[in-house]
């Protein structure tokens, strides 16, 4: 585990907020050298706290209006592969995200869509087919705020 300073956390926090800051504008905001400010991103990204970078899009924007997530339960354990029915959900492009969780379901799915017919369309045509597939449980994003993490 990587020692963070002040500085440190105000670069996290900063790019958290506008992933695509450059070390000239991260120096400039907090006092610091662009090559100094260039050398604190680079032991950041070593040390694995910076990952990657990742792009937000706006996806009503885009035409989709609906994000729907959903508790899949799988129909039987053993009988079905894991990484079968992961490989097959993945490759459905409305689903945003695929979380293994434990407890009441088995996965938890982020599922774009343009509205609730084009939804109920994924669900059936998509998701419901799916290898091993048992219970669903959908819940329909109302709102969505982003809080920053603990740093």
């Amino acid at each position: 585990m990587i020692t963070l300073d002040s500085t440190d956390r105000a670069f996290l926090r900063a790019l958290t907020e506008e992933g695509g800051l450059s070390a000239g504008v991260l120096g400039r905001r907090f006092g610091l050298s662009q090559p100094a400010a260039w050398r604190r991103l680079k032991r950041l990204r070593e040390a694995g706290v910076l990952a990657g970078a990742r792009l937000d899009l706006d996806r009503e924007a885009l035409g989709f209006g609906v994000t729907v997530f959903l508790g899949v339960k799988l129909a039987a354990k053993g009988r079905v592969s894991l990484e079968d029915f992961e490989r097959a959900v993945c490759a459905i492009p409305e689903v945003q995200t695929v979380e293994h969780v434990l407890g009441l379901y088995d996965y938890r799915l982020r599922v774009v869509a343009r509205d609730l017919p084009d939804f109920e369309r994924v669900l059936r045509r998509r998701i419901m087919t799916l290898p091993g597939i048992g219970g669903v449980e959908a819940n329909v994003l109302l709102s969505e705020e982003r809080r920053p993490g603990p740093i």
